[in-house]
């Protein structure tokens, strides 16, 4: 149970205090004693095997470097304000009971995956950070964004950071019930992968599918009107496009 909102000594960090709790080896359900503010002196480096619960308490990460979940797995931040955070860096950190090491300048991310896998980042609150609100990127994978509310931010999300960085090409992210509010610029999600010209066609029939449904639901009436008909004939020219292109590039046409 974190019982104190202090973050005096981020190489040495007091029993009580959230940063002690996180970067313990065993399996860990983290909740509060109280309302709090947190305001980190260093980045938040998160051990395996966490839960972060706010719920019963209204706890705030803000004013200062945020949460790092760098190589590691099975993390999840539930139902907590994430907001107002600032970069870090050119500073001693500590990440395990056993080790501790000198972090370059942060992004000043609210929640940085690094290489991680199996992350939950759920109900939760996150607004007006230095760069992303949430960004997933060197190869994490097995992340779930669901059910939070993402306000008064430019770069909003990002998944994947290069097209050259192959290891993202196998990320596996699920963004569901989110709210994205007001304030809001970019990047809700930026989709910064390699991709096929098949597999981005093949993104481009859910988004002309989803468009069409939506069209439909908000006139109560199926395939009906001028415009829904548009969609619908643009929705098959885009099926016969992607057979096709199936064809040519999973099974080459035999021209001899």
């Amino acid at each position: 149970m974190v019982t104190d909102s202090g973050d005096d000594d981020p190489v040495n960090p007091k029993p009580g205090t959230l940063r002690h709790a996180v970067i313990q080896d065993e399996p860990l359900w983290i909740i509060f004693q109280h309302d709090m503010v947190i305001k980190l002196k260093e980045e938040l480096i998160m051990n395996s095997f966490k839960t972060i619960d706010g719920r019963g308490a209204s706890v705030h990460i803000a004013g200062g470097p945020c949460i790092t979940i760098q190589y590691v797995t099975n993390i999840i931040i539930h139902g907590i304000n994430i907001h107002d955070c600032k970069p870090g860096g050119n500073a001693m950190v500590r990440s395990s009971p056993r080790h501790y090491g000198w972090r370059t300048i942060s992004d000043g991310d609210g929640v940085s995956l690094f290489g991680a896998s199996h992350v939950w980042v759920d109900h939760c609150s996150l607004s007006n950070c230095a760069d992303g609100l949430i960004d997933a990127i060197m190869g994490s994978t097995a992340v779930t964004i669901s059910n939070n509310y993402m306000t008064h931010h430019d770069k909003v999300m990002l998944l994947g950071h290069s097209d050259s960085y192959t290891q993202d090409k196998n990320m596996q992210v699920t963004i569901a019930f989110n709210h994205f509010g007001e304030g809001l610029v970019q990047r809700m999600p930026r989709y910064d992968m390699h991709m096929t010209p098949l597999q981005f066609l093949h993104i481009l029939l859910l988004v002309f599918l989803t468009f069409t449904c939506m069209l439909n639901c908000l006139r109560g009436n199926r395939y009906s009107g001028k415009l829904s008909k548009i969609c619908v004939l643009i929705f098959m020219i885009l099926i016969v496009i992607y057979v096709f292109q199936k064809q040519i590039l999973v099974k080459p046409f035999n021209f001899t």
